[in-house]
């Protein structure tokens, strides 16, 4: 499965785990509770799904890497009691809480959530001390002699072999008290996480055209040669600190992130290109709806690679705008909020001067509600405007599909056109909802007439 998919198998895996009888008791006890074990290659996206998955399900998240741990820290420190048994005096040895399940309990204090996940990470690449007590611990949830709390839910996560030289291979006995998921690196999948998270876009227009550059790992005559989803990530992070300070994004900065000659060499090409694009395309005046003609003639004569990357300029000059707004009218609404309360307040009773500060602040907030809704009317404009140009230069086909999927992946754009509404995006996701049903049901079709000619086969005398 991809990293998506093993996103909802978890989500859901979570969501049972902590459903309750009518007396509050969990329907499946914790005992009972089968840990997840995400099993696949490095830098996918594995630790990324599960903060979203916390956040998703309004439940904490306590991560730790398994590398890290020895014996004593995981299990706890010894440490020596008195005990009387039958009139005998004995030492008896007992240990300190856990320092993982500790962690946990600080998060219940800090959060005030009672329910949450304790993801471990590299569970196959504990040390050889620890290694014996993994097995109590996923069947029991506990280390040493202290129980993971009721209401958090373990995943785990680790790598093949043949990524890491540590890992060692849990047996039949272990395999058999977890709940494996498979994942595969694919990246449609990754693509959206990657939007909602604003990757760069010269990284996802990159990957749209080469989606085979995604992810490669292998051992060559020159040792290993790797490129992971974490490395585009990250590398995205410092593409976009480097643009902001002037620096130059070339293969130096690339080769930090990406580990294939090839990859990076064509990267950093595209790159150039990408840079070149903001200003050969004139981006700031396709948005004001006046961009030279001589643009629009370029635009439709460009090949696929050129329609792509213009396409990403256009939604890496309006999505930010689009988040920030909605942020904006987030905050005012918070303030609205205080505001009728210290309203109420004042109704009760309040000197002259603090009804002189509250009239200063309603006005400051009335005066900020007009520019949050002047900026959005400016935003939906230019939204249009990009429509418009895609539309009449692009055409109704890959670049109109990928600026629709994007508008709704995004969480900021999604719900800056869901309060303030865009014609032009509505008009076109109904068609390609359409083209979608007809392609749905023009397989459907294939597929009865496959199966009414086996019939004739089989009848046929």
């Amino acid at each position: 499965m991809n990293i998506q998919e093993a996103k909802e198998q978890i989500k859901r895996s979570v969501s049972i785990y902590l459903m309750k009888d009518e007396w509050g008791r969990y329907r499946i006890p914790l005992s009972k509770q089968r840990p997840v074990f995400l099993y696949g290659a490095p830098g996918i996206g594995k630790t990324a799904i599960m903060e979203q998955i916390a956040q998703e399900l309004d439940i904490s998240l306590v991560a730790y890497s398994m590398t890290h741990h020895t014996r004593q820290s995981a299990l706890g420190l010894p440490f020596i009691v008195h005990k009387d048994y039958q009139g005998q005096s004995y030492d008896i040895s007992r240990y300190t809480m856990s320092e993982i399940i500790a962690a946990v309990y600080d998060k219940i204090e800090a959060s005030g959530k009672q329910e949450g996940i304790l993801f471990l990470d590299e569970i196959n690449c504990v040390s050889e001390t620890l290694g014996p007590s993994m097995l109590q611990f996923l069947q029991y949830k506990t280390f040493g002699n202290h129980q993971v709390p009721d209401g958090w839910v373990i995943v785990t996560a680790g790598n093949p072999p043949e990524f890491n030289r540590s890992v060692r291979e849990f047996d039949v006995a272990t395999m058999d008290r977890l709940k494996v998921m498979e994942v595969e690196p694919e990246y449609d999948a990754w693509r959206v996480y990657a939007v909602q998270k604003g990757l760069h876009k010269a990284i996802l227009t990159f990957l749209d055209i080469k989606k085979d550059d995604f992810y490669d790992i292998q051992t060559t005559v020159d040792g290993k040669s790797y490129v992971t989803a974490r490395g585009w990530e990250d590398l995205s992070e410092a593409i976009s600190l480097y643009e902001e300070k002037g620096y130059p994004v070339d293969e130096a900065l690339i080769s930090q992130y990406l580990r294939n000659n090839r990859i990076i060499g064509e990267f950093a090409a595209y790159y150039e290109l990408f840079a070149k694009y903001r200003n050969d395309y004139h981006i700031a005046e396709i948005l004001t709806g006046t961009a030279p003609a001589e643009v629009e003639e370029r635009a439709k004569a460009a090949g696929f690679d050129e329609r792509i990357t213009v396409t990403g300029l256009l939604l890496e000059a309006i999505i930010p705008w689009m988040n920030r707004n909605i942020r904006l009218e987030d905050d005012l609404k918070q303030r609205m909020a205080r505001l009728k309360e210290k309203k109420a307040q004042l109704a009760a009773g309040g000197t002259a001067e603090e009804r002189g500060l509250f009239a200063r602040r309603k006005q400051i907030f009335d005066e900020d509600v007009a520019h949050m809704k002047e900026e959005a009317a400016d935003l939906k404009w230019k939204l249009s405007n990009i429509f418009r140009f895609i539309a009449s230069n692009f055409g109704e086909d890959n670049e109109m599909l990928i600026l629709i999927t994007e508008l709704t992946v995004n969480y900021g754009s999604a719900r800056f056109i869901t309060e303030h509404g865009c014609d032009e995006y509505y008009e076109y996701s109904k068609k390609f909802m359409m083209v979608e049903r007809n392609r749905e049901l023009k397989k459907e079709i294939r597929k009865l007439e496959a199966m009414s000619g086996e019939a004739e086969t089989v009848f046929e005398v």
